[in-house]
């Protein structure tokens, strides 16, 4: 599946109506973003399952803004709606495949269990 673009309007649901969500955050400008661009398209290919998903910065500012974009590219990852990698910084293939495959390999169980942890202490404090 090749990538899709993100938006403010489909952002949060993508996030939350996908198992796992990549996202690409560019802009046209950026020589390292033009770079990674078919890294990243190439990793979306070989994962049909997964959605990735490109945000132009300079068309979605305020986007780039709520993610607490600095830097770009940035990369992020979601999985059940949880951020679990943000790194700004263009990824050679073989670390982005490998990063999708951990991701893929995580036992949300466990960090759905260690969030309510966290949680609880927080409430608790």
């Amino acid at each position: 599946m090749a990538s899709v673009e993100l938006t403010a309007e489909n952002f949060d649901s993508t996030i939350m109506g996908n198992d796992i969500v990549v996202v690409d955050f560019w802009a046209e400008w950026c020589g390292p973003c033009k770079m990674f661009a078919p890294t990243f398209e190439a990793i979306s290919e070989n994962h049909p399952e997964i959605v990735f998903g490109k945000v132009d910065t300079e068309a979605e500012k305020s986007l780039a803004a709520a993610a607490g974009i600095q830097s770009i590219p940035t990369l992020m990852i979601f999985r059940d709606s949880i951020l679990l990698f943000s790194q700004p910084g263009a990824l050679p293939p073989a670390a982005l495949e490998d990063l999708v495959g951990q991701v893929k390999a995580l036992d949300m169980t466990e960090v759905h269990r260690e969030l309510e942890k966290m949680q609880n202490n927080v409430e608790n404090n």
